[in-house]
Order: structure tokens, then sequence, then C-alpha cells
């Protein structure tokens, strides 16, 4: 249980109407003794009837009346149970679903404020199953496997109070094989506990794969790999199907083992209470008030074997949320100073190694930016220009060196602030399975109008192509925005970082996929943009960032070389070499 500990939070949380789902289960258990009491009642009226019957004459007519009025009693108790039984579940299961709202809400919490190496480590299908799948075996935990457990408890004791009331030496032997089933029980659970984390484990690999393989459906199809990827996927599948018939072999011996220990019961009843009844201890009634009370412990000790199942694999499923939820970011979320830009940005001797690859990816970067100035940051594929974003953005932070903000250190400010301040274009085009429309409004933390959106579609030279649609604004993109081409994707991308009142304006190699006629359209709309806000272009296209105001030149991690335009041409140096290479291309 060392694992579940974390959810006894949740019990704390709903306690009153944990509290009342427990009344109600013993409330519901009371009105359950009752008709086995009067079922005793009514053979034990019909033998005296009998018994008087052969020595007088006997008016029958009582006996109709009496068993007519135990009757309706008995359906009164199993009426008045029922009852409970559902307020029981109204209770209890809903309360269960309530934690399972609240954990899926912090899990996902949880995964938002995870820092990049996070998810670097970790796939996205494995991070699936544990917000999905786990999330609803540690649910089964909090609902049936707390419910059933009370249930069994409460009904054992009033069971075994009214059996040792009536005969003790008769509920002895009863009871004698349940001992035996707590052992097997206990040594089962163990196996079944090392055989569910297998199986949630391979459900993660399942689940990565399906994930990967409708995200590169694309890759998959031109390369003609569809039947070498359904091979792996049933490699997987079959393993999966393994282990949960392997776990599933391990449940079946439960229910059988102590259908045969209560069937022994039974008949232990019929026999020593026959004894018992013939010696004049108990009544007829009482040996069929017992077979009751057996039978109404089969479920409440069967269930056992299930609960435990339940708990077993809860138990393997919440350890793999808390390795989750125990992970903690190395960036401070709630603290720092709410600094708002206003000034400069500034790059002091910045050395920068990516903490899961040990590359070294910047060294000795230092640099200023002014507020309202516009630069742009070139350099081959691999040189470290989108470092420079990743660390501005606090996605890592620097290893040595600082990078400060008028002055003030980045990481004293506040991340959410920071943040605030800046809009992101990233290379990767990720737009979400929603409308063109939702997608562009997303960038922008008020709500805004549809003219708002149009005016920020129009900058990004996207607008005509948007109302050539035939659902305009309200197209779907799809996932990852698939309907879409690449260049489209970008400028919904750059419409996006646009609508949003920054103060920062980053645009990360975001016009790859532009024609040089769109570029120049969507360079004049920038240029305007960026009279009241700092624009940082990062490209390896010379003709993105020839009219900002500063050009620095990325080479290996370091700053190469650095001025206007006109000044690097004149220098004749790496900048004018990438510059006369692209020309040519052109040419």
């Amino acid at each position: 249980m060392k694992e579940l500990k974390y959810l006894f939070k949740f019990y704390k949380k709903y306690r009153w109407r944990f509290a009342l789902g427990t009344l109600f289960v013993v409330t519901s258990n009371i009105f359950a003794i009752y008709p086995a009491i009067y079922t005793r009642k009514a053979f034990d009226a019909a033998k005296d009837a009998i018994v008087f019957s052969q020595n007088n004459i006997y008016d029958f007519s009582n006996l109709t009346s009496k068993l007519l009025y135990f009757g309706i009693m008995i359906i009164l108790f199993a009426f008045l149970k029922g009852a409970f039984m559902f307020f029981m579940r109204q209770t209890i299961i809903v309360m269960s679903r309530l934690i399972e709202f609240d954990i899926k809400n912090e899990i996902f919490k949880h995964y938002q404020n995870l820092d990049r190496s996070f998810y670097k480590k970790n796939n996205t299908g494995d991070m699936m199953a544990r917000i999905s799948e786990d999330v609803t075996k540690v649910r089964m935990f909090l609902g049936p496997a707390t419910m059933y457990p009370i249930n069994m408890i409460s009904l054992f004791l009033l069971v075994i109070y009214n059996m040792f009331t009536i005969n003790i030496k008769l509920s002895l032997y009863v009871l004698a094989p349940l001992p035996i089933m707590s052992i097997t029980i206990f040594f089962i659970s163990k196996i079944i506990n090392i055989k569910s984390e297998k199986v949630q484990y391979q459900l993660s690999v399942l689940s990565t794969i399906t994930q990967e393989s409708f995200s590169g459906i694309r890759i998959l199809k031109s390369f003609v790999n569809e039947k070498l990827n359904l091979n792996i996927f049933k490699k997987h599948t079959n393993e999966y199907l393994n282990r949960n018939v392997s776990l599933a072999k391990t449940n079946a011996a439960f229910f059988p083992f102590m259908l045969l220990l209560i069937g022994l019961s039974t008949l232990l009843t019929i026999y020593i209470g026959g004894k018992e009844s013939i010696a004049g201890n108990i009544s007829s009634g009482n040996i069929a008030e017992f077979i009751i009370y057996v039978n109404m412990l089969t479920w409440p000790m069967a269930s056992i074997g299930w609960v435990t199942a339940i708990i077993q694999r809860a138990a393997a499923s919440q350890k793999r949320i808390n390795e989750f939820l125990k992970t903690e970011t190395q960036f401070n979320l709630k603290d720092g100073i709410n600094h708002i830009f206003k000034d400069k940005i500034s790059f002091k001797n910045v050395d920068f190694i990516y903490p899961d690859s040990n590359i070294k990816a910047l060294k000795n970067i230092s640099f200023e930016i002014k507020f309202g100035q516009s630069i742009g940051i070139v350099g081959k594929t691999g040189s470290g220009k989108s470092t420079i974003v990743n660390l501005l953005s606090r996605m890592y932070n620097t290893t040595s060196g600082s990078i400060e903000i008028d002055n003030i250190n980045i990481s004293k400010i506040n991340l959410n602030k920071l943040r605030s301040q800046i809009s992101l274009v990233p290379q990767e085009d990720l737009l979400f399975s929603d409308t063109i429309s939702n997608n562009i409004a997303f960038g922008s933390r008020e709500k805004i109008s549809q003219k708002e959106i149009e005016i920020s579609s129009k900058k990004s030279a996207i607008h005509d192509n948007i109302v050539n649609f035939p659902l305009g604004y309200q197209t779907l993109v799809g996932e990852r925005g698939v309907t879409l081409s690449g260049g489209q994707k970008q400028r919904v991308s750059i419409a996006r970082a646009l609508i949003r009142n920054s103060k920062i304006l980053i645009f990360d190699d975001c016009m790859s996929a532009v024609d040089n006629l769109t570029e120049k359209e969507i360079l004049k709309s920038l240029k305007i943009e960026s009279k009241e806000k700092t624009t940082i272009i990062i490209s390896h296209r010379i003709s993105s960032v020839q009219h900002v105001e500063k050009i620095i030149f990325i080479d290996g991690g370091k700053i190469a070389e650095i001025g206007t335009h006109e000044k690097l041409l004149e220098m004749g140096g790496l900048y004018y070499k990438m510059y006369q290479n692209q020309i040519s291309r052109i040419v």
C-alpha cells in the first residue's frame, strides 16, 4: 500500500462523502441480515404447524398469515437493502470519479510545468498511458476496491455475530475454510503485483507505437512501410496479450478455489447443523438461516481475490504515476520578480551544454539587444541559433554566464511573467486539431474578435488563402495542421504570434517553406509591427534578416561576425560567403 498512500489526501478531501458512503454500506448490510432471520422464523413456524397438526386439528390459515407476513418483511428488507446500496454507489463510486477528475487534472498540470529535458527523456505514448489507463486502474481502487472491503467487513461482522449467538460450534466449522483462503490470497497477490506491472509497462509501449504511427503516417506511407510497422505492432500486441493472459490465469485461480471453500462451508452447515438440530441445540430453521448466511458471504469472500487484483494493479499504476509526480522541474514557476522589459537584453559570456546529450551548443556568447531593436541571428544548421532562443525564454538554464533583461538576471524574473512578454514562432509549425480561427486566437491570452484575427492573418500573408477555403476561418486543420501545406502552417503560426501583444517577437527559422514574394510581404508587415517591439529573427536565409538593424553570425556555437547587412558584406567573411552561395542558387 505504500504507493497508494499518495491517495489518502483525496480521501481527506472527500471525507464526508466517504463517511456517508460507509454509513450506507453498513445500513444496507444490517437490512440484509433480516431476510435470513425471517426465513428461519418461517421454517420454524411451518415445522411447529406440522408437528402440532399430527396430534390436533390445526388451523392452517394462521400459518398462512404468518408466512405472508414473513414474506412481506423479507421483500421490505430486500427493498431497503437495495435502496441503501444505491445510495452507497452514489457516494463512494461517485467519489472515485471525482478523485479521478482531480488526479487527471493534477497530472496534466504537472506535465505542463515540467521542463523540456523531461519531454526528451519520456515518450508521448507512455505519458498518455499514465494519465489514462493508469488513472483508470487507480479509480477502480478508489471505487469498487474501497466499497467492497467495507461491505465485506461490515457484513462479515454482522453475520459472524448472528452465527455465534445461535451456535458457536456450528459457526467454527462453517468458518474453518476461511483462513486457508486468506493465506492463499496473500501469496497469490504478490504474483499478481509483479504481473500487473509488466502488463502496464507493455501497454505504455503499445501506446507509444500507436501514437508515433499515427503522427508519422505520411512517412510510413511514403516509404511503403505499412507491413513492417504492422509486424512490429503485432509483435508487441502478442507480448501484451501473453502478459494479460498470464495475469488472467492467476486471477482465474481465485474464484474456483473460493467457490470450493464456500461449497465446503455449505456442506458443513448441513452436516454439523443437522447433528446439532437432532441434539436439540438449534432448530431446523437455524440450518436454513446458516445456509443463507454462508451464501451471503460467498460474494464478499469471492471479491477478496478480485479486490486484491484491483489493488495490486492500482499499486503498479500509482507507482508509475508517482514517478512522474515526483519529477521536479528545475524552474521555479511561482517566485520571482514581475518585471516588464523596457531597456535591453544582455547575453554575458553564455556557455550552454545540453544536459541530455552533453553537447556544447554555445561558447562564450555575448551581445546586447536594445528595446525596439530588430536583430537577425544567422548561421549554418546546428550552429546554436535556436539554442539562444531557448535560453532567452528559459526553456533551459545557462551552463555558465548570464542572460539579463534590464540588468536583471532572467532567473530572478517570474518565469510566467518572462514568457508572457515573448511571442515565439518555432521551427516546428505545430497547429492544434481545431479551426484556423481558434489556432490564431490561441496566441492571445485575452478574448479577441474575428476582426483582430483577420488583421493578424493579413500581416502574415495568409488571409487570402484562408478566405478561399470552403469554410474559411472555420476550416479544421487536422492533427498538427496536416490539412495545410508547409507554407500555410508557417504563416498561421506567424499570425498566432503577431496577435499577441508582446514586448519581444522571436521568429525561429519560420519562413523556410515560404516563397520569396510571400516572404517579402511578411517582412514588410514585420517591419511595421516591430517599431514598438524587439524583434529577433533566426534564419539560415540571408533574405530573412538583411533588413534588420544588427546581424549576428553564429558558427560552431560562437559569435563569428556581428554588424549590419552592408557591413558584413564588406567584411567578406563567413556571412559574405553564405550570401554568395544563396545568390548563386537563386541564379
